[in-house]
């Protein structure tokens, strides 16, 4: 007997019942939230969270609604003074991007539509095409590759790998699993980004499934230590399948001699993946594209667009040469999708066919509007500008006395500390921590840390648009001053 459910004699919905009532809220939102990006100079790039605050986030879940308006009043009070602060001009913490106006309502259009663009024939399928095929004419990629908008470079990252183990490894264990062949390999430097190591374990090949290559002066990964690796590995019986090339490496924006990579990726019947997570997008400038030749030749090539495109959080990309090595590395049949020639399946390709996800939202819009309105060209100048800022801050570090360039700038990151007149490495550590925890707690500029060369440096990671020369001036103040206070009391 079916079970029945008594239905109310009026049937209700999450929509409003005065629409003009949302408007009106609409409008304060947008107008709030413009007014906080324009004032956002004013403000601390981070403060603490109280502590009665913090309560608040473990109230139980609200079983009656308090309404829109007071929804919003609590955002405003709770959460909205609390970000991590990447949109302030002096975050430099990690790579992340700032975000724009325009993709703030980007954003909003896309909530709005609610797409789920796992395919079928919707608009969404469409731009999303249309983005990743100004991607590849951007980035100089192969223009019959493949690619897929997901959730950032860890996902990029994985994807490519995902393809190059169903690529390169014996055909029979696409079918009979890990445990039927040899162990496979893959090769990266030791500054490789640790998603890396998470794909390579997620795909079963294990943390000793990856080969940490030493790197030369300049942290690019040693070529002749890689072929020596590859040649250890195929004596002993391993499979190698992949090499990762890095298109700015995360701790100090290095760049891997990708053109011999490549060669040697050739040469050895290897994959080549390149993780550009955020150097990859300096091929837009004319004068930065020589650092990254060779990046055309990756069998796959991963980047975020929430990084240097300035995209808010979150979209990455990943593009790969061989569209069917990559459709079969993730196709799976299921009838409730099948597609038909015409209706709403009639779509021109099923995105969930090249990633894990099915369920997918419409990432693209924000992409999409920004390029419309302001054009590739003013992002190029974007990355410039924020490249030359980096170089003008090695250059106050370099002038100071007291404090000490620890890496090249080829890009946009910068790794230095304060010395002094101090040797003891763990004192150095222990005050340079110091300084940037002072420096974030007190709102005035937020740098991460870092190991570079064994050495603790205070990282600064610029692909912030809102950042001004000013800003860095004033970083460099208050590191020789809070340096000097901590040495001298």
């Amino acid at each position: 007997m079916a079970t029945t459910i008594n239905s109310p004699a009026i049937e209700k919905t999450l929509d409003p019942q005065d629409w003009e009532e949302v408007k009106e809220l609409g409008h304060r939102m947008v107008d709030d939230m413009v007014s906080y990006l324009q004032t956002i100079r004013e403000r601390p790039v981070w403060q603490p969270i109280p502590a009665e605050t913090k309560k608040s986030y473990s109230d139980p879940v609200p079983l009656r609604g308090v309404g829109g308006e007071a929804a919003y009043a609590e955002f405003k009070r709770d959460i909205l003074p609390y970000p991590l602060g990447n949109i302030h001009p002096r975050f430099w913490s990690w790579v992340c991007g700032t975000g724009t106006p325009g993709s703030m309502l980007a954003e909003m259009l896309c909530a709005a539509m609610n797409s789920n663009v796992h395919g079928g024939e919707q608009s969404a399928i469409y731009i999303e095409q249309q983005v990743i095929s100004w991607m590849k004419q951007a980035l100089g990629y192969a223009p019959e590759a493949s690619g897929v908008l997901v959730d950032g470079g860890s996902m990029a990252n994985f994807v490519g790998l995902a393809v190059a183990r169903h690529a390169k490894a014996p055909s029979y264990m696409k079918t009979k699993g890990l445990a039927a062949g040899p162990p496979l390999v893959m090769y990266c430097s030791s500054e490789t980004h640790s998603s890396v190591l998470k794909a390579v374990q997620t795909l079963g090949l294990g943390s000793d499934g990856l080969r940490f290559v030493r790197c030369n002066r300049e942290f690019q990964i040693d070529i002749d230590a890689l072929r020596d690796s590859i040649a250890a590995d195929r004596k002993q019986g391993r499979c190698p399948v992949c090499v990762i090339g890095n298109a700015g490496t995360v701790n100090s924006g290095a760049i891997d001699n990708l053109e011999a990579v490549g060669r040697l990726c050739k040469e050895e019947d290897l994959w080549f993946h390149v993780d550009g997570a955020f150097g990859a997008l300096a091929v837009l400038s004319p004068g930065l594209r020589p650092l990254l030749r060779g990046m055309d030749l990756g069998d796959s090539l991963a980047f975020d667009l929430h990084k240097w495109m300035y995209m808010p959080y979150d979209v990455g990309c990943i593009l790969v040469r061989s569209a069917e090595k990559h459709r079969e590395a993730f196709s799976y049949a299921a009838a409730y999708l099948d597609p038909h020639e015409r209706g709403l399946t009639a779509g021109p390709i099923s995105f969930s066919q090249y990633a894990l996800e099915l369920s997918r939202g419409f990432r693209a819009l924000k992409v999409w509007f920004s390029l419309k309105e302001h054009g590739l060209d003013a992002f190029a100048g974007m990355i410039e500008q924020n490249v030359s800022q980096s170089q003008y801050l090695a250059e106050l570090v370099t002038a100071e006395p007291v404090l000490e360039l620890l890496a090249p700038v080829p890009l946009n990151v910068v790794c230095f500390r304060f010395r002094g007149d101090l040797r003891d490495e763990s004192r150095l550590a222990e005050l340079n921590r110091e300084i940037v925890l002072r420096l974030q707690e007190a709102g005035t500029a937020a740098p991460s840390t870092t190991i570079i060369g064994g050495k603790f440096a205070i990282r600064v990671a610029n692909v912030n648009h809102r950042s001004r020369r000013e800003d860095f001036e004033l970083l460099v103040r208050e590191v020789v001053r809070l340096g000097g206070e901590l040495i001298h009391g």
